[in-house]
């Protein structure tokens, strides 16, 4: 996927990326799709220069944690919003494309998918 050629929006949808202090610390990336949150793990927080991380799939959220910070249940750490904003995405079974329009994240990027697994991994990056 390059960021070439005509952007088909087939999804639209509010993002939240949340810091998430657990262990090991990470960030959450949170995309509205069918009334849940589809979420991808991020070993860094994005910013809003060159991004190029590995994203690791996650299992969907409420949306509840789009605008949620704070304590997460079971002691399992806090949650802080790093960025919140809407999308437009081009939803392929192994890449989408994202148009984000958030405070931080602006502009046009890319979950493409890596390998299979118990908690599937894919790079997520600015294209």
């Amino acid at each position: 996927m390059s960021g070439g050629g005509s952007f088909r929006p087939t999804h639209r949808g509010r993002f939240t990326v949340s810091e998430h202090a657990a262990t090991p610390l990470h960030w959450d990336l949170f995309l509205e799709r069918d009334g849940v949150l589809r979420t991808w793990s991020l070993p860094a927080a994005p910013g809003p220069g060159p991004v190029d991380l590995e994203a690791l799939e996650h299992f969907d959220h409420r949306l509840a944690y789009l605008e949620y910070e704070g304590e997460v249940s079971g002691g399992r750490g806090t949650v802080k919003r790093l960025d919140t904003g809407t999308y437009e995405a081009e939803w392929g079974e192994r890449a989408i494309r994202l148009r984000l329009r958030g405070a931080v994240l602006e502009g046009e990027f890319a979950l493409e998918f890596r390998n299979p697994g118990p908690r599937p991994a894919w790079g997520f990056r600015r294209i």
